[in-house]
């Protein structure tokens, strides 16, 4: 059942009525936060950006869930490059230092392997993140909603009472 949930929430979000911009700019902010550690502050940084800026909150969210899903995976990764910023370049060095002595600097764990290298993965993506996402609702919009709709499937789906019910559930 969560995986369908993880769909319909998906084809709701291609079906809502808002710019496929905004759709995409909160998927690709979302991953930033999926991709990182939690509890940093950048990551207060980029929710209070997804909350200020004209952005899908529902894509965000989405984006968040979706990258944080396999972002595990990627860690020995951001570990390499985390300690390779922070190590190995040595023109980085004082810095990293003059950050590290900064009051509020430290907050955002730059100085964790982990947490340098995926913030800066996720800064390096978000580009291409953002007009990938972007083209693929633009191209669910112009080109697969309408047909979806009319698929024998999605029709007897929608006329199932217990579908019915699930989303008379999930309204509430």
């Amino acid at each position: 059942m969560f995986g369908l949930n993880v769909i319909f929430k998906l084809i709701k979000i291609f079906h809502s009525k808002e710019e496929p911009h905004h759709i995409a700019l909160g998927f690709a902010l979302g991953s930033i936060i999926g991709l990182t550690p939690f509890w940093s502050l950048h990551n207060l940084l980029v929710f209070i950006l997804i909350l200020l800026l004209e952005v899908s909150i529902p894509a965000a969210f989405f984006g968040i869930f979706f990258f944080s899903c396999f972002a595990h995976l990627c860690d020995p990764f951001f570990h390499h490059l985390g300690y390779f910023l922070l190590v190995e370049v040595e023109f980085l060095k004082p810095v990293w230092t003059y950050l590290y002595n900064i009051p509020v600097a430290p907050l955002t764990k730059f100085y964790n392997t982990v947490v340098l290298g995926s913030l800066i993965s996720s800064l390096v993506a978000f580009f291409p993140v953002y007009f990938g996402f972007k083209q693929m609702v633009k191209f669910y919009q112009a080109k697969v909603a309408e047909k979806a709709s009319r698929l024998k499937i999605v029709q007897i789906l929608k006329a199932n009472k217990i579908f019915q019910m699930y989303r008379k559930i999930k309204m509430q």
